[in-house]
Order: C-alpha cells, then structure tokens, then sequence
C-alpha cells in the first residue's frame, strides 16, 4: 500500500471523474489519498470531499503563495475552523514561490509566516511549497517553527544544500514524478540516498507532474501513477518495493496521525 500525501482532487480536470480517478488509485493500492487545499474555496472542497470518503481520503487547509494576493482578515479564522474537522490533517499548502509571483513576495512572505504561526497554535503539521525562495523560506519557518511541529517540504526539487538544510530544520521530504524526469530531475535519483528512512514520503502532486517516463501516453496526472514513481525511487534506493512502501506508508501515517485505517 501506498499514500499519496499530495493530490489536487479539487482540479477542474478532475469534475467528471473524480470517483473514478480515486478508485482507480485504491485498485493500484494508492489509498489513503491526502487532498490538497490551496485556498479557502479548495481548501473547504478538499474537506467536503474528504469527509464524504472517511479513511479513504483527508485534506489539507491552507492557502498556496499564488493565491496570498486573495488573503484577508478572514483568511486565518476561516482555516483554524477548518482545521477542528478530524479530516484536515495540515496546515497548506503554503509557502513562498519566487519562479511566478503571482502575489507579490512581501504579500507571500506575511501569509505563510500566519500560515506557520498558526499551525504551531493548532500544533499541527505543515504542507509546504518553496519554489526559487529557499533563503526567505528558511528564515521565516527558523524564526517561527520551531522543530517539534511537524513539516514537510511537498513535491521537493532543490539540489544537496537545500535538502540537507531542510533534514537540519527536521523537515519531511516530500518525492513526486518530477524524479522521473531525465530532463531536469535526474540529480533527484542521486540525493534521494541521502534522505533518511523515516523522512521520505511520496506523493505525485495530480494532476500535475506526469511522470515522463511512464511507458503509455498520459497528459493529466492521477494518484494511480504513484506506484511508477514508487518504483523508480525503490530502484534508485536499491530497495525492493514492498520494503519502500512500507516505510513510506508508516512515515505518512505518523505525519498525517492517521494511523492504519
């Protein structure tokens, strides 16, 4: 069994077969599948979905740094009431993203620094995303995270310096098709060996991040393909699959305190 930590169900691409595409990922031994809340409108459908799958699928609460521009006063009550739903099981996805700046970087920065103070209040873990924004990243989740909030860096892509400052900081390492990728993920094969054990989690960030080096055709990205990426990390490790899965599975499950359902 595996878990895909991060699924964007609430993807438009996903409105005719949303049912479908998660049991699909079930039959593949995907399950269970954590939906992710990239605003306060994804982030109340990915509880409503999730609540109507118990054990089957929980979601996130937070708002990702294209969306910071939309914050207000509102913003935070409304996640923190979310977060009471047993189904929410982390604050995100949040962060900083320099790449597009679609919302201004000091508008970025005060959101997820809320973002972070908040999941330290609820303690609760952290859905990350840093894209082009390491330094700042870093310094906002230093000065206001401290170890024992539970965090993990969602769909990482950074080279050895920002992976061994993420395991310093106690981060998860979250792993998606972007290792399947010979055009930019192949330093990814390499500096998996250096994730520890207890830190790795998989995920394949649908429908984004088709892995490339599926052997069929596929434009749009579901949580079924993370048995491909498991296998092509399993190989990278040198470590049979069913031995990665359940390390994954175990790692995902004490993060998300979801225990075996």
């Amino acid at each position: 069994m595996l878990i895909d930590i991060g699924v964007n169900l609430t993807h438009p691409s996903f409105g005719k077969d949303r049912d479908t595409v998660v049991a699909a990922a079930e039959k593949a031994g995907v399950c269970p599948l954590i939906v992710t809340g990239t605003s306060i409108k994804e982030s109340c459908g990915a509880y409503d979905y999730a609540a109507g799958l118990p054990g089957r699928c929980f979601a996130t609460a937070g708002v990702h740094p294209h969306e910071a521009r939309d914050c207000d006063a509102g913003t935070i009550p409304r996640l923190r009431e979310l977060a009471q739903f047993p189904e929410v099981v982390a604050i995100g996805e949040c962060g900083l993203d320099y790449n597009r700046d679609y919302s201004p970087r000091p508008v970025q920065r005060e959101w997820f620094e809320k973002q972070v103070l908040l999941a330290c209040e609820l303690n609760m873990p952290l859905f990350l995303h840093e894209r082009d924004a390491f330094d700042d990243f870093v310094s906002i989740l230093e000065q206001n995270c401290p170890k024992n909030i539970k965090k993990v860096v969602h769909c990482f892509t950074g080279q050895e310096r920002e992976l061994f400052k993420y395991l310093e900081l106690d981060c998860y390492i979250g792993i998606t098709g972007w290792v399947c990728d010979e055009r930019r993920g192949e330093h990814l094969l390499t500096l998996l060996k250096y994730i520890p054990t207890d830190r790795l989690m998989l995920e394949t960030d649908s429908p984004f991040l088709t892995p490339r080096s599926l052997p069929y055709a596929q434009s749009r990205n579901t949580p079924a393909n993370l048995v491909h990426i498991a296998g092509i990390v399993s190989a990278a490790l040198s470590k049979p699959l069913t031995e990665l899965s359940a390390e994954t599975f175990q790692n995902s499950c004490e993060f998300f305190g979801i225990g075996r359902r």
